[in-house]
């Protein structure tokens, strides 16, 4: 989950490497550094922190050169601190790594009897050592092969040398790795959103594959040092905004943006005048699957989690939904008649990625929901459904959960429709109600006020709770989840039935607790279970839908009422309440709404 970035070049680097990893801090924030070489010798900064003060330490030490490395952390191995922060180097080797080397204990044991002396508690260190040792006795090629062999674990580096002045080495395996071609200058990347400020030129490492980077020159290599040819891609070309413009926080301008993103996306996949769902071109027959597994981490497992319903409404196909993390490692029943749906907001996932390539060397079906098209996962899946949210900086997925919903409901009326199962009038209503949808989050985004005033009750508990069925506890996952990674309150999300099966016992007095019951063929039962805690003192926070119906309750605390909607789509606006509520209840705990603690955007490492 850390950020690399390395220039090889005819000028001087220290500036564009500064302000490619203030692009890449979404990768990691908890410390930054960088390395140039200049007159013959490596100059270091590091810094525990964000970018913004290893710039004003850079500033201070003059480092300059024409070749260069830079690394954002997100800590592993040893705590966030200047010692442990990359780049790690000795007298003729600087390094910068994402990933962990498994085997680092016993290479440090190794290196230290050899005498050479370790300052950090992190693992990259004996990467730095193990090639200084290696190139005492081989030349750099046969060096960074032997190297390469050593480590076990997952990597993407970034190495320059003291005796090869004008020479990057990157590498990779398991975490990902672009290198990006300029005039007089090369680059390298963890990701291709880094190196879009200065080109729109790259290529791709594969797992194994290391790379010679010269001012003009790359060369690419396999893992037995073979020449590798590869595709030089060019990027797309997108006119986002990268700025929060008049907002705080990121997260708020992208909260703010769902009514837009929608839009987007439903015109990229809608035919408004045939009123058809434009995902054409399947690399497989429909007839062809029986089942579908969804697979996702984190906020993305919880789309997957609704898709579950939505699939099982609509089609006659067996779903089941799986943690990233725990897929990889159980012992797996291919079926040729099952596809496999892999959601991952950057498409760099690790664990994700991880139960793609399982799936890939088992020939199966592979799809995957993505928001960044030129990604590991995108790259490497047989069909690519992007979700057109545009950059999504707030660590906390807001638009892009959204996103991921609208794409697998979409996948879901497609794939039902081909197979006969939904008729034609009902298709083409459903599609009538997502050309709808984006008018309804934005008149919902209308319940700030009232959200506003009530988070102040969530941060002032000890824990609390969100309740629902059906569509609704998915969501009621997801808003848990949100006050967790913002507001670093306890929240769990349950089913609203479980409820007497145990948690009941956590309820005390003034405890808040968000109730999601739209009215739907949940919704009677729903009540009952809120009524349930309410009678233990609970203070209920009551989503639902506008209705002249009365609430069939009393006693509730608060009420946030969403506008009506067919029942499929009610999480895309009961979604949006919590979000609201996660981060009003961290602007005023005032903690860093765009980098919560201890996480990360692009999750690549296990």
């Amino acid at each position: 989950m850390c950020g690399i970035i390395g220039i090889t070049s005819n000028k001087e680097v220290t500036t564009r490497i500064i302000n490619s990893l203030k692009k890449l801090e979404y990768r990691g924030y908890d410390s930054a550094g960088l390395a140039t070489l200049k007159d013959g010798f490596i100059n270091e900064v590091k810094c525990e922190g964000r970018v913004e003060a290893l710039e004003k330490n850079i500033s201070k030490t003059n480092v300059q050169g024409e070749i260069g490395i830079g690394h954002v952390r997100w800590a592993t191995h040893g705590k966030p601190s200047t010692i442990n922060a990359h780049p790690h180097s000795s007298e003729t080797v600087s390094v910068v790594h994402n990933g962990i080397i498994e085997n680092s204990t016993i290479l440090k044991k190794i290196l230290e009897k050899k005498g050479y002396k370790f300052k950090s508690q992190t693992d990259t260190e004996v990467i730095a050592h193990l090639v200084t040792d290696y190139l005492k006795k081989n030349n750099l090629k046969n060096t960074i092969i032997k190297v390469l062999n050593k480590l076990h674990g997952s990597f993407a580096l970034g190495i320059i040398f003291k005796d090869y002045p004008n020479l990057i080495v990157g590498a990779r395996r398991g975490s990902p790795l672009a290198v990006g071609y300029g005039p007089n200058e090369n680059y390298l990347g963890s990701d291709s959103y880094a190196l879009k400020s200065m080109t729109n030129k790259v290529s791709y490492l594969n797992d194994g594959e290391f790379c010679l980077i010269k001012e003009n020159q790359v060369e690419f290599f396999d893992t037995k040092g073979n020449k590798a040819n590869k595709k030089i891609l060019n990027l797309s070309q997108d006119n986002q905004n990268y700025d929060k413009g008049d907002y705080k926080h990121f997260m708020a301008k992208e909260i703010d943006e769902q009514p837009t993103t929608i839009k987007n996306c439903v015109n990229e996949y809608i035919d408004k005048i045939s009123k058809q769902i434009n995902i054409y071109n399947l690399p497989w027959k429909t007839k062809e699957i029986s089942s579908i597994v969804l697979i996702g981490c984190g906020t993305a497992y919880h789309s997957c989690l609704i898709a579950k319903y939505w699939f099982e409404e609509h089609t006659n196909l067996d779903v089941t939904v799986d943690i990233a993390s725990e897929f990889r490692y159980r012992k797996l029943k291919f079926k040729n008649d099952c596809l496999y749906v892999f959601v991952s907001q950057s498409g760099e996932t690790a664990d994700t990625y991880a139960a793609l390539d399982i799936c890939k060397k088992n020939k199966m079906k592979t799809c995957s929901i993505v928001n960044v098209v030129e990604s590991s996962i995108a790259r490497d899946s047989e069909l690519v459904l992007p979700i057109h949210c545009g950059p999504e900086i707030g660590v906390a997925s807001t638009k892009a959960f959204l996103g991921q919903m609208l794409v697998l409901y979409m996948l879901c009326l497609k794939l039902s429709f081909d197979m006969k199962i939904i008729n034609k009038k009902n298709y083409q209503e459903k599609i009538k109600n997502l050309l709808s949808l984006s008018n309804l989050c934005k008149k919902t985004l209308l319940t700030d006020s009232k959200i506003q005033k009530t988070s102040r009750t969530f941060i002032e508990a000890k824990g609390s709770m969100f309740l629902g069925r059906g569509y609704s506890f998915p969501i009621a996952l997801e808003g848990a989840l949100k006050l967790k990674e913002l507001a670093y309150v306890h929240a769990e999300g349950y089913p609203a039935g479980e409820m007497k099966h145990g948690p009941l016992a956590l309820i005390e007095e003034g405890m808040p607790v968000v109730v999601i019951a739209p009215r739907d063929d949940y919704y009677k039962k729903t009540i009952s279970n809120m009524q349930e805690v309410i009678a233990r003192g609970a203070k209920v926070l009551l989503i639902t839908n506008k209705s002249k119906d009365e609430i069939h309750s009393e006693n509730i605390w608060e009420t946030i009422e969403v506008e009506n909607l067919s029942e499929d789509l009610f999480p895309f606006l009961t979604t949006i309440p919590l979000q609201k509520l996660a981060y009003y209840s961290a602007m005023h705990k005032g903690y860093d709404i765009d980098k919560p603690r201890n996480l990360a955007k692009s999750v690549t490492v296990e």
